[in-house]
């Protein structure tokens, strides 16, 4: 029973295996350093010297490692004879890179192929091999109607051995290895073509053990039982009744074909599909098919096209075998990349793009057109007299925040009650008579700055967006434009240490920057922290009068 199983479950095995590798397949590095001259051959240096040298766009091709690989699987005949379950075979193969795409691979194949037909033939008189049985003599309408006295009138099952041997010389495409939105996978896919030579040698199992034909075991086997529904048991009855001596020689293409020993040889054309999973780098797993067609019908020991009435008639379609492995491949070589199937051509002009190494490129120039230290593309204010301190954004400062720069006040430090200032930044103070002998203190100015934003922080941060800063710009721009008004700030923390100290850091980063960068002076600004007053992410400010 097991022997009837086996051809179920070893499809069944070899799918769960191809789905493992295909689900586990890892990137791998499939790369090269293109500065390592040990790669580089002596013939090829010339060209990786001009690359170095900016002379010479491309590097030169390293050298790459041989790959050897052997193989086991399943091999089948495709003939005359209906072939039996697929029976053993194997191959061995070295493996030669001549680009990133294609390679060359020589590789000798050795399979064992049997067959046995289910429904018996009549006409086998032409076939030397059945010469031990008698050739019934049927009329045009296929009644049987004499035969040779004391000789089997019954048909017989073909059935065949051979054993078979090709050496041949492919060209192998890889599909898969340039990708350009991954540097490489753990599997390649390939396909290719191949011609070569094919020797075999094809036995028939025509006598028993005692040397006499089957005829009674044939007779036995009724017309009416050899349907393709009852082909199983046709079969059956065949193998339990027959030895494994495969004894009589095949009717064989004779001398005018090629001989090799006591084989017949034969040109062949194959044709290769496969896939490779890398296992390390230099060591990968190959699923392959290869379907070789020869130039010869007798690989199954018959050419004789079968016909229900009259005689047989010779047959004009070749025979064809096929393999279907599992291989393990090893890259040798010292000093080598591995084979460049594996390795993706676009590598190094991907990492020459990202990270630049090799190409020329001009020196980099930043104008800052006002020298205040401050590059154009950052400076918000292009035209600074020279000898101006500017702030980072290249604004001149103006620490009193009066509206005249420290380069042009000439009372740098004015306070808020002597503003507003005149051309030079000098301020107007109150004299202290004028101010005592006053009858009443009149009511300054009110502010009329209007809604001031809010600033808005993301969740436990105390750093100021681009946008905030930008808002602050223009609260400071207000400020300067109205010395009547001050600021206050205002935050909404919760109940926790942890927040109120939060909201202190806030609002105390938006005073410092209104001091430090837009040049505010303290006085204009108060800050408070008002428990559970709104949202805890969010600081207010609001104008409020001198």
């Amino acid at each position: 029973m097991a022997s009837k199983k086996l051809p179920l479950l070893l499809p069944s095995l070899l799918y769960g295996i191809f789905s493992l590798l295909a689900c586990s397949a890892y990137s791998q590095s499939g790369t090269y350093d293109v500065y390592d001259s040990s790669v580089i051959t002596p013939k090829k240096m010339a060209q990786q010297n001009e690359f170095w040298n900016n002379t010479y766009s491309f590097p030169a091709k390293p050298r790459n490692q041989l790959e050897i690989g052997i193989s086991g699987g399943m091999f089948s005949v495709s003939g005359d004879v209906p072939s039996r379950n697929p029976t053993p075979g194997g191959s061995i193969h070295i493996r030669k890179a001549l680009g990133y795409l294609f390679s060359l691979r020589a590789q000798y194949t050795y399979g064992i192929a049997k067959g046995l037909a289910w429904n018996a033939s009549y006409n086998f008189a032409k076939n030397p091999a059945w010469a031990a049985y008698s050739s019934p003599i049927r009329t045009n309408s296929g009644a049987l109607v004499s035969s040779i006295p004391g000789r089997a009138t019954e048909g017989v099952f073909y059935n065949y051995k051979a054993k078979i041997q090709d050496l041949s010389v492919q060209g192998i495409l890889t599909f898969n290895n340039i990708r350009f939105h991954k540097q490489k996978s753990g599997f390649v896919i390939y396909g290719g073509v191949g011609f070569g030579m094919t020797v075999y040698h094809t036995m028939v199992n025509a006598l028993n053990s005692s040397g006499q034909p089957y005829s009674t075991l044939f007779s036995s086997i009724p017309l009416s039982d050899q349907t393709h529904a009852n082909r199983k048991e046709v079969l059956k009855k065949l193998k339990d009744g027959m030895d494994n001596t495969y004894e009589t020689e095949a009717q064989a293409p004779g001398v005018r074909r090629g001989k090799l020993g006591n084989n017949t040889l034969r040109p062949s054309g194959h044709f290769i599909g496969g896939v490779a999973f890398k296992l390390s780098k230099r060591i990968n797993l190959a699923f392959e098919e290869k379907y070789t067609v020869v130039k010869d019908d007798f690989l199954d020991g018959q050419i004789w096209q079968e016909q229900a009435v009259g005689d047989a008639v010779l047959t004009s379609e070749f025979d064809s075998y096929n393999y279907a492995s599992i291989g393990i491949n090893f890259n040798l070589g010292a000093k080598s990349v591995e084979p460049l199937w594996w390795l993706n051509p676009l590598d190094y002009a991907y990492s020459e793009l990202n990270n630049p190494r090799h190409m020329k490129l001009p020196k980099p120039t930043f104008d800052d057109a006002d020298n205040d230290g401050v590059l154009d593309q950052l400076d918000k204010e292009p035209n600074t007299p020279a000898g101006c301190p500017v702030d980072t954004h290249g604004v001149s400062r103006d620490t009193d925040g009066d509206g005249v720069p420290d380069c042009k006040d000439k009372e740098l430090i004015t306070p808020t009650y002597c503003q507003p200032v005149d051309a030079d930044g000098v301020g107007k103070c109150p004299e202290p008579e004028c101010c005592k002998n006053q009858p009443a203190i009149t009511a300054p100015e009110a502010c009329s700055i209007g809604d001031l934003p809010s600033i808005s922080f993301k969740r436990n941060t105390n750093t100021l967006s681009s946008d905030a800063k930008a808002m602050l710009a223009t609260i400071a721009s207000k400020l300067k434009a109205n010395a009547n008004c001050n600021i206050s700030i205002t935050g909404y923390p919760a109940a926790s240490k942890a927040s109120q100290a939060l909201c202190s850091k806030r609002t105390e980063a938006i005073k410092q920057y209104l001091m430090e960068k837009e040049g505010i002076s303290s006085d204009r600004i108060t800050t408070n922290c008002e428990i559970g007053g709104g949202d805890s992410n969010t600081i207010d400010i609001k104008s409020i009068n001198k």
